[in-house]
């Protein structure tokens, strides 16, 4: 068990970083659209849509057997 120095030194450390986090939050730019911050960001067009497909494979399976389940 930690100790009351220990204690809070290691409160201490935390509430800085949660200052520190939430100085860099308040001092990004707010943008209108919370899309801007994505565009731009997938640099492989078809990796991008191979990635699509598979999550829509995988949610079609979840489908089939959550039917499958529901059945039985």
């Amino acid at each position: 068990m930690l100790d009351e120095t220990a204690f809070e030194q290691c409160l201490a450390t935390l509430e800085q970083t949660v200052f520190d986090l939430q100085l860099q939050v308040n001092s990004q730019p707010a943008t209108e659209n919370w899309l801007d911050k994505f565009i731009g960001s997938v640099s492989d067009e078809a990796i991008f849509l191979q990635a699509l497909k598979y999550g829509r494979e995988l949610r079609e399976v979840d489908q089939l057997v959550d039917k499958a389940n529901n059945l039985a």
